[in-house]
C-alpha cells in the first residue's frame, strides 16, 4: 500500500487534548472533570450536522474529522478543545498504518 502524504502545513488548527479525570471540587471532595494532556496542532474538518431530539428539544450536533500527528495515547473517551468548542473523540484510526497521522472522528458537545 502506498502511503498517503499529508502536507504538514495543513495541520494549522491549535488544539488542546483533554482526558476525563477526578478533579478537586473545592470543598474537600472530588468530581468528574477534564485535565489537559497537551496542546497540539491538527486539522479540523466539519463533516455534517445530524439533527436529533433529546429531552424534547431539537439538537444538531456537528460531526468533525480531526487529523493530528500520530500519538499512542489517543482514546475514545478524550476530547479536543478547538476555539472554545468541545470535540469528543468517537473513533480513531491510522489511515495508512504508517504511524504518521491519526484521523479522529469527533462529535461536538456542550461544555
Amino acid at each position: 500500500m502506498v502511503a498517503k502524504i499529508l502536507d504538514p502545513g495543513r495541520l494549522n488548527a491549535r488544539l488542546r487534548l483533554e482526558t476525563p479525570a477526578d478533579v478537586a471540587d473545592g470543598q474537600g471532595g472530588v468530581g468528574e472533570g477534564w485535565v489537559t494532556v497537551t496542546g497540539l496542532w491538527g486539522r479540523v474538518e466539519p463533516l455534517r450536522a445530524r439533527p436529533r431530539e433529546e429531552a424534547g428539544a431539537a439538537i444538531a450536533p456537528v460531526s468533525h474529522r480531526v487529523t493530528i500527528r500520530h500519538r499512542d495515547d489517543i482514546r475514545h473517551d478524550m476530547r479536543f478543545v478547538f476555539r472554545g468548542r468541545f470535540l469528543n473523540v468517537r473513533a480513531v484510526h491510522d489511515p495508512d498504518e504508517s504511524r504518521r497521522y491519526l484521523i479522529c472522528d469527533c462529535e461536538e458537545s456542550a461544555p
